[in-house]
């Protein structure tokens, strides 16, 4: 088989390999696997649980990551084809995690082993990394690689699915929880109690009050959701002594975290209720505790910076045209971690991402052989 076909039997076994976030392990074998058998010079999995690949040992390097968790399948009979069959119907490659993100991490894999074949590593190392847990715990798994091994690379390529479309940055995002107090009664005597569930009722207006004001039609513009609810009861004939809600909220450039802050402020003014930051705590498939404080703002690489440029001579040589335009998720990635440590970043990724967590989630095998040509051309180009 030639290189493309290669590529693709990778990605059809990767879709195959069922990966849900904790529990990588197969995934990240087969990555390892592969990465071998490509040649590469380093090709192990660290301790958290990432699978990592290096080829070359210039004082350049050049960083592409793509996680290896997929959300779940719970409607299997609803797919038109098995979500892991990694099935190629009319050139579309099926499957979950063939959009989110497999397609691009397998890219990646066979760019880097690309590149070197093709003389362009000459100063410069290419690190690939599988990361784990990214749909919970976004950057923590890079933070950590970071810190393993000193590395500080010199340009990052988030390899998420952008549609082929170079993407610039993200939004920001601020996960918190807000509780409510109150004093547990029974339920035949609510007036000597005190319902939280009731002192959360205004609250919840609140923030369904700051998603409107934030809205923006036809405009970049943040937004809030409420995304779950629970209370505390001593049973189902008592007055809740307890209501939490959970805020997922995205930041739009130009808007900050401490906006944020005074936002959560403002919902709880008044209320015998306070809020945190909605930290979430997750062990890797290899027992290493990830820690995630979901508090980001958003970021966005300028495109005249070298890293935009390179990537757009790459993308121009290999499609014989100028990109025609440019993208910014609304969504979160582990780009987070290489911005946080300066280290120059952008996203760029094969599959359309309103796909990513969808059933029927499916990729053009196009795409992907697209991806994997320009990761190649910007390794020379960098």
């Amino acid at each position: 088989m030639d290189q493309n076909q290669n590529l693709i039997a990778f990605l059809q076994k990767a879709v195959q390999t069922r990966s849900y976030s904790d529990g990588e392990g197969p995934m990240a074998e087969l990555v390892v696997a592969e990465m071998q058998k490509l040649g590469y010079d380093e090709a192990y999995i660290d301790r958290t649980g990432n699978a990592v690949g290096r080829i070359g040992c210039g004082p350049k390097v050049i960083h592409f990551d793509g996680h290896m968790d997929t959300v779940q399948v719970n409607d299997p009979e609803d797919w038109e084809h098995d979500p892991f069959g990694g099935q190629i119907v009319d050139g579309e490659l099926w499957g979950r995690g063939s959009v989110d993100m497999k397609g691009g991490l397998c890219a990646a894999v066979y760019a880097a082993a690309a590149a070197r074949d093709a003389g362009y590593l000459d100063g410069k190392t290419v690190y690939v990394t599988g990361t784990v847990c990214e749909e919970y715990c976004d950057g923590v798994n890079l933070e950590l690689f970071y810190g393993d091994t000193g590395l500080k690379p010199d340009f990052c390529v988030i390899c998420e699915p952008s549609g082929n479309l170079i993407t610039l940055g993200h939004k920001g995002k601020a996960q918190v929880r807000i509780t409510a107090h109150g004093v547990s009664a029974h339920g035949s005597a609510p007036e000597k109690g005190k319902n939280a569930v009731y002192e959360m009722a205004e609250i919840i207006q609140r923030v369904e009050a700051l998603n409107a004001r934030l809205y923006k039609p036809d405009a970049p513009h943040g937004t809030v959701v409420l995304s779950d609810i629970s209370c505390v009861s001593a049973s189902l004939n008592a007055v809740p002594s307890e209501c939490s809600v959970y805020l997922d909220r995205r930041l739009a450039l130009g808007e900050t975290l401490d906006q944020v802050r005074a936002e959560m402020d403002e919902l709880v003014a008044g209320k015998d209720a306070t809020w945190e930051v909605g930290c979430l705590d997750h062990v890797s498939w290899k027992g290493r505790d990830l820690h995630y404080v979901p508090m980001h703002d958003p970021w966005k690489t300028d495109e005249d910076a070298p890293i935009a440029q390179a990537l757009i001579d790459s993308y121009a040589t290999v499609c014989g045209h100028a990109p025609e335009q440019f993208d910014f998720w609304d969504f979160g990635t582990n780009g987070i971690t290489p911005i946080a440590h300066g280290v120059p970043t952008i996203g760029f990724g094969p599959g359309p991402y309103k796909l990513a967590h969808m059933t029927n989630e499916h990729t053009p095998v196009a795409d992907v052989e697209l991806a994997f040509e320009v990761y190649k051309q910007l390794i020379a180009n960098l």
